[in-house]
């Protein structure tokens, strides 16, 4: 189930998304200090980078970072300006400068160039508006690392932000927001800003369209290109700007090409905006909202101003009230609220900036919660006064102190770029010693603190937002930016004294100590130094690969179960049915496993393509134990009749739910659709689920599991006798009983993933509407199918992916303004290898698009065949820089090798090996693969076409079928047509 949302220090619409898509924390004993030269940077004692802070003669503070271990360099600048600075009239300008100043700068006029010399280097770029930061970051291969720096300074410098390129972003910006139209969380975001304050900045529309940076200000005679520059000039100077460098390079070598490229940047002495209090009046106060959203669900969100926390970091106060108001534990209100049939999932937690916040708590309702909406809040309010007469208890504090430490000491490396802008967005809040900690080691025990924070919790100060698809019809007002409906009236204190008073006696406490915190963190002395998993043991039942930590040195283990059941997805009627029963499974151990991940073991089950999964990770220490109470459950799964009711609602609305997905995610499920064998259309899986009941589940479940394989992965702080316990007591338990749950399978029953062949020399077309009338927004899928996995092979494609990448971006999203998701990617269907064209647009209708798209295929001709044996040579070495970049953590690595796994592939040495193909290969050898597979005519070529139609162009489908003729094929009907087509061998065996 779902689990509560941790606090954390962050802005108001921390949401508004990138420019982009070139990628796409106690002050306890045994801290470490970085020496530095301005005071002590605290670090984790596993951590063995090396930090500086320095301040330039311009005043730019900056964060020095030097890994000699990485493989990527990357830089993050934070500018302490954001959406709240917008000038009247123009919402959206600080979010439009955003996208503007990554077009060119006076160094480097080439359009483009920057975001091209990143992606033909390995790197990625992108960049975030929130309400009072502007973030830009980027990482790159550590060879590039110097130019790519300069470029980036350029931005601060004299960006160009040329004439020409302003209505081409505004449209783009434009784009994005078109995106979020839809988007309940967006709608809902700017609903609750609408109701403040209207002279608060917190009040207004951050994202920006059309109107507001082209068509208002035009009709008042305001140039938006002037306005732009003066913005520029006024708000960004040096001294509001953070710098994080994460460099492979010494301390002093980073210092002295940061000195030589930043201090340009002009200082205007710019004062940090100063906001004026709280956004929320008495009238904004005391009310309940109820809301109309797009998708089926209910969600009441309360929420309550109160004064921000983030000062009283070590304290933590909401930190403290959010793990007791979130907690999932027996006691808890989650519990009680789940007991009730009332609610499937519970966050609590503090958002807000420095001068005001707000403390939230949101809450998935059932149908039967909905309409009890009020004992809902009675219950909330009751458990808030528990938490005032329980007073602050030490040892709730120490115990998350102990949990915080432990997981700040042991945390897993991260990627460069994530962690360079996550610390630059930290640097303006906290002093510097916590940098890196930020908020998260609470140290000082202060129950003043936190009763000062329990007493804002007040039903006079309360907010509560009511959304449901029931208001539609029912609301007598529009939000102006997203048209949401709602609909406002005043609560009393009085109303709330009485829901609480009558709401439903259940008993609540506090949560029992956790039994689950690790206190044995020691390394186990591995002997057997394997580079790649071994297979360790095989029998009838199962088969276990063992791959111990030799890299990452850390307290934790990383363990994988695949049970392959055959009767598990041989039907829409099993697939449901499996779903539901993986659903059961979670819900009857949430209340347990919830004091093992609040402590930093983490457990999931999923779906596979062949059953369904286990996954265990983290801590190592008390690992078996859960382990063990998962089994335990499977063995002894029981259906209880008003949880299956419970989770046959939130089931079947989450299937009715795919409805409302984005046009492209639309497009692409059709895509998968039409290629992988033994899949079932949603609409066919949503019809078998609304005619289950519990006593289908109970005869399936014995059925699933009658004959299965176990595939298992151990990984980490493991010895071989540990991982060989674990796989041993799974098959004791469900194979070795007297009367086994579980049967060996026989041979002919191993599930295979099988993928369809595309036709050579055939394209194929598939149109459809999109499934929300609302959505104007429609989409392509370009889908070129090549080969099946192949060392070679595979490196030409990829290399063609990073030679086109940048082309197909600049092309089709900044000069022609499709859409703003745009992207070309590789894609992997089973070890079946391809590239996908993806583009969503409000503008243009899926076919005009597709044509664009062979245009581009065109133009990349050219590209391909005048390409320099400089520059061939180049985007090799870039993507053999790629390709050695070193897992970061334990679970990236192991996700890698339980892909080789899961496939059947077995390649655990694929990287060496598809490095060793690619430096053999000659640009004549690409030249040719390109001619053979992808360009407009290849002879071998295999092309499908997925059009999604949004309200917007949905009068064109008729007229695109009616073009579609022979050669080309129009798919009518996915399933029928799959079953048409040959398929590739599995890679099983």
């Amino acid at each position: 189930m779902k689990k509560e949302r941790r606090w954390t220090y962050k802005s108001q619409d921390s949401g508004v998304e990138s420019t982009t898509a070139s990628n796409q924390t106690a002050m306890a004993g045994g801290m470490e200090a970085a020496a530095d030269k301005g005071g002590e940077i605290v670090k984790a004692r596993t951590d063995e980078r090396e930090y500086r802070r320095i301040v330039l003669k311009n005043s730019l503070e900056v964060l020095l970072i030097s890994d000699a271990e990485t493989d990527k360099c990357a830089a993050s600048m934070n500018v302490n300006v954001g959406s709240f600075s917008d000038p009247e009239g123009l919402d959206g300008l600080a979010h439009f400068l955003e996208h503007m100043l990554f077009y060119a700068s006076e160094k480097y006029p080439e359009e483009d160039s920057y975001s091209k010399y990143i992606t033909e280097h390995g790197g990625s770029t992108n960049a975030y508006t929130s309400s009072e930061d502007t973030n830009y970051h980027f990482d790159i291969n550590t060879d590039s690392f110097d130019e790519a720096l300069d470029r980036f300074a350029q931005f601060f410098i004299k960006p160009l932000m040329s004439a020409d390129a302003t209505m081409r972003e505004i449209k783009a910006v434009d784009s994005e927001n078109q995106k979020n139209m839809l988007s309940d969380s967006w709608r809902l975001r700017q609903l609750q800003k609408h109701l403040s304050r209207d002279d608060h900045p917190y009040h207004k529309f951050s994202t920006g369209n059309m109107d507001t940076l082209h068509v208002r200000p035009e009709a008042k005679g305001v140039d938006t290109r002037s306005e732009l520059l003066k913005f520029y000039d006024e708000h960004y100077s040096v001294n509001i700007m953070h710098l994080v460098i994460y460099g492979k390079e010494n301390l002093d070598k980073l210092q002295g090409l940061v000195e030589e490229l930043f201090q340009e940047i002009r200082n205007t002495n710019k004062t940090i905006l100063r906001l004026p209090g709280q956004p929320c009046t008495p009238d904004h106060l005391q009310v309940l909202v109820k809301v109309v959203p797009i998708r089926q669900y209910h969600e009441l969100t309360v929420s309550w101003p109160i004064t921000p926390t983030i000062h009283q970091y070590e304290e933590a106060p909401s930190r403290y009230l959010s793990h007791l108001i979130g907690h999932e534990g027996e006691g808890s209100l989650f519990h009680a609220l789940k007991i009730l049939g009332f609610a499937t999932g519970l966050y609590a937690g503090e958002a807000g900036t420095m001068e005001y916040s707000f403390f939230n708590v949101s809450i998935d309702l059932t149908d039967a919660g909905h309409e009890h909406m009020e004992d809902i809040i009675g219950l909330l309010f009751r458990h808030m006064k528990i938490l005032q007469h329980s007073g602050v208890p030490r040892w709730i504090f120490d115990e998350i102190s102990a949990i915080s430490e432990t997981s700040f000491h042991y945390q897993a490396k991260t990627h460069p770029i994530s962690y360079a802008t996550g610390i630059s967005s930290k640097m303006r809040i906290y002093p510097t010693k916590h940098w890196l900690v930020g908020s998260s080691l609470p140290s000082k025990f202060n129950p003043a603190i936190v009763k000062k924070v329990l007493d804002e919790i007040s039903p006079s100060n309360v907010r509560i937002f009511w959304e449901s698809n029931k208001f539609e019809g029912k609301t007598d007002k529009i939000e102006p930016w997203y048209n949401t409906p709602y609909s406002l009236e005043k609560i009393t204190k009085e109303t709330i004294q009485e829901w609480e008073q009558s709401a439903p006696d259940v008993n609540l406490f506090l949560p029992i100590p956790n039994v689950f915190i690790p206190t044995d963190l020691l390394l186990k002395d591995v002997k057997d130094k394997e580079n790649f998993p071994v297979m360790l043991r095989k029998t009838s039942f199962s088969r276990l690969w063992y791959k111990p930590d030799t890299k990452f040195f850390r307290p934790k283990a990383y363990v994988k179960m695949e049970f392959n059941c055959p009767l598990a997805v041989s039907s829409p009627d099993a697939v449901v049915l499996s779903s539901m029963f993986v659903w059961l499974l979670e819900d009857c151990l949430n209340e347990y496993a919830y004091y093992a991940e609040d402590a930093g073991l983490y457990y999931g089950l999923s779906l596979s393509d062949n059953g369904f999964e286990l996954y265990l990770g983290g801590f190592n220490h008390k690992l078996m134990i859960l382990l063990e109470a998962v089994i335990e459950k499977i063995a002894k799964f029981e259906v209880k009749p008003d949880r299956f009711s419970v989770i046959k609602e939130m089931d079947t609305k989450a299937y009715q739910n795919n409805k409302f997905r984005q046009p492209y995610s639309q497009a692409t499920s059709y895509c998968s659709l039409v290629l992988h064998d033994q899949t079932w259309p949603w609409t066919e899986e949503l019809d078998a689920l609304l005619h289950m009941e519990a006593e289908d589940l109970v005869k399936f479940v014995p059925m699933m599991l009658s004959r299965a394989f176990v595939e298992c992965y151990v990984a980490g702080n493991v010895d071989k006798e540990e991982a060989e316990s674990m796989v041993k007591h799974v098959e004791d338990v469900l194979f070795k009983d007297p009367k086994p749950i579980c049967r060996q399978l026989f041979p002919s029953q191993l599930l295979t993933d099988r993928v369809a062949e595309l036709g050579t020399r055939t394209k194929y077309f598939y149109h459809q509407q999109g499934s929300n009338p609302k959505d104007e927004n429609s989409a392509l899928v370009h889908y070129i199918q090549v080969h099946q996995d192949e060392f070679s092979m595979n490196v030409k494609l990829q290399l063609f992916c990073l030679i086109a990448k940048q082309a197909t971006f600049h092309q089709l999203r900044t000069v022609e303004q499709l859409g703003y998701i745009t992207s070309l990617s590789r894609r992997n269907h089973s070890g079946v290898n391809g590239v996908q064209f993806i583009i969503q647009s409000s503008d243009k209708g899926p076919r005009h698009i597709d044509s664009r798209v062979e245009s581009l295929l065109k133009d990349l001709e050219s590209k391909f065949y005048n390409m320099s044996d400089e520059e061939f040579k180049s985007n090799v070495t870039a993507l053999t820089d790629m390709k050695l970049e070193k897992h970061k953590n334990l679970s990236e690595e192991s996700r890698f090798y339980w892909g080789e796994i899961r496939n059947g592939t077995l390649k655990f040495n694929r990287i060496e090996a598809e490095v060793a193909a690619l430096r053999e290969i000659k640009r004549e050898e690409l030249i040719d693969y390109f001619d053979e597979y992808i360009k407009i005519d290849a002879p071998k070529k295999k092309s499908l076409s997925i059009f999604v139609y949004g309200s917007q162009h949905l009068k064109e489908m008729v007229s695109d079928k009616a073009k579609v003729a022979s050669p080309f094929i129009e798919i009518e009907d996915i399933v029928r047509f799959r079953n048409s087509l040959p398929l590739y061998r599995s890679l099983r065996g």
